[in-house]
């Protein structure tokens, strides 16, 4: 049925192309679709375009609904007004998914929608597909990431997630750039693999002749800059981390990363603070999100809580008493509890440790809530703390069981960073993927001299999620990766 009203709207548009340029180069508006509404009756020479959602005919009169990403807006064509010969071709050959622009005056109809009455219209594009008359429920979940501009076309609930997405972007750059940071871009491709604890995507570089690692992060290079002279520095760009998939996570992601020297990682927590409120009252105009059936509100003082302290409350494991993974994991298999990882033996400590609160705690933590106290092992980038040293001056933001932002205040030692590398390195040559490799020229930069730093990350995609009650990550994404479709 689909390839015979493909061939049907073929000779549509041959015959269109008779008359008119079937693809013209421009249209000139006076409006958005979404600023109609607005207009008082009697506006003359309003020019809309858009895609066509919706043609209905009565006798010798039809209304149209045009749509685009930020709205919709009716026209209507008229036999007296257009002429016979342009309102009958209209009728025969321009069809609903066509793109039409309308000139005309703005009236308000009998059931009080605004609408401009078409003194003209001009045929900008053939839709040469029928669009689904449905596109929504559980069935189509696949095809709307695998054809996301249907997705937008159809479903307005779509549309207003990714404007919504776009505004967040926006808001937080505006705060940031308030504050005095200045946006910088960094390297996507890189000889290491650094910046976080994670497996890397590798490829091949033909015109060097090496292999290169899609980023994990971009902060060794952000903290480069720092030693350059930059005080407060933000990026947002892609990331990329070859782990597994789930309806929580994404191998390609977008991250924003803020640096600031002379900040500890205390002063973030209050930047943080003040970001979010920022960003939520931009975004809802509230500080109190509804999220299934909580209620949870920013404006509130966020609590503290040590990584030991969630983990002994949560499974009664006190991590303090094991020197290293193996005993660690002899007691974690003791109490019977299955940690959602492939390669758990291959696991270092900190990465273990890791593995277990993600397993018993992070699920329970609802209210903002600052984790921090983190184990050394689970931080080589970050500063221990200067009353135990077995810790890191650290803190992740976790909101309804989902970690927000991960933040510390770095580690500018660079013959220590050399000691806690190697142990990492170490870990990796044993079988852990996620454990970092030695990063030499990181060093380098770092023994020319690095101020206090206090550095924080936050998946803008995660963000996302956890604010729109989104069941799956990639819903938030315009275009996420796909098994391909067989030929």
């Amino acid at each position: 049925m689909d390839n015979e009203q493909v061939e049907v709207r073929k000779a549509k548009l041959k015959k269109i192309s008779e008359k008119v340029k079937a693809y013209p180069e421009r249209y000139e508006t006076t409006h958005k679709l979404s600023e109609v509404a607005s207009l008082e009756d009697g506006t003359q020479n309003v020019s809309i375009a858009g895609r066509i959602l919706a043609k209905r005919g009565h006798g010798k009169m039809a209304f149209i609904v045009l749509s685009d990403i930020e709205g919709k807006a009716q026209a209507s064509m008229k036999y007296d007004l257009l002429g016979e010969e342009k309102f009958n071709f209209f009728m025969d050959n321009i069809d609903i998914g066509d793109f039409i622009g309308v000139t005309g005056e703005v009236f308000t109809t009998h059931t009080g929608e605004k609408t401009v009455r078409a003194a003209d219209y001009t045929f900008l594009g053939k839709c040469l597909r029928p669009l689904p008359e449905k596109w929504h429920g559980l069935v189509d979940i696949e095809a709307c990431y695998r054809q996301r501009y249907l997705d937008l076309i159809m479903n307005d609930e779509t549309k207003r997630r990714f404007l919504l997405r776009t505004k967040l972007v926006a808001s937080i750059r505006s705060f940031l750039q308030g504050k005095g940071f200045l946006e910088v871009e960094t390297p996507i491709l890189q000889s290491k693999p650094s910046g976080a604890l994670a497996r890397p995507f590798i490829t091949h570089h033909n015109a060097l002749d090496i292999d290169v690692y899609l980023r994990i992060a971009p902060e060794t290079y952000l903290k480069r800059l720092v030693v350059g002279g930059f005080t407060n520095v933000f990026e947002i760009g892609r990331c990329f981390r070859n782990e597994g998939i789930s309806k929580n996570h994404l191998q390609d992601f977008t991250m924003i990363e803020g640096y600031s020297a002379y900040y500890n990682y205390k002063d973030n927590m209050k930047l943080m603070q003040e970001m979010f409120k920022y960003i939520l009252n931009e975004l809802f105009g509230t500080l109190t999100i509804k999220i299934g059936d909580k209620e949870i509100d920013f404006s509130k003082d966020w609590k503290e809580l040590s990584f030991k302290d969630a983990i002994l409350r949560d499974c009664g494991i006190d991590i303090d008493k094991h020197e290293n993974e193996k005993t660690l994991l002899a007691e974690i298999k003791e109490k019977g509890i299955q940690l959602e990882c492939d390669n758990v033996e291959s696991l270092g400590k900190g990465n273990l440790i890791d593995q277990l609160y993600k397993k018993v705690s992070r699920p329970s933590i609802i209210e903002p809530t600052f984790l921090v106290a983190h184990p050394i092992d689970l931080s080589p980038l970050a500063r221990a703390n200067d009353d135990d040293p077995s810790l890191t001056d650290r803190f992740q933001l976790v909101v309804n069981g989902v970690e927000i932002v991960n933040a510390y205040s770095e580690l500018v030692d660079p013959q220590e960073q050399r000691k806690r590398l190697e142990v990492q390195a170490a870990s990796n040559a044993k079988g852990d993927e996620e454990a970092m490799v030695k990063d030499d020229d990181y060093i380098l930069a770092m023994e020319y001299g690095m101020p206090p730093i206090s550095g924080w990350g936050m998946g803008i995609d995660r963000l996302l999620q956890l604010l729109l009650e989104q069941d799956n990550i990639r819903d938030g994404v315009l275009f996420p990766l796909m098994r391909p479709l067989e030929d």
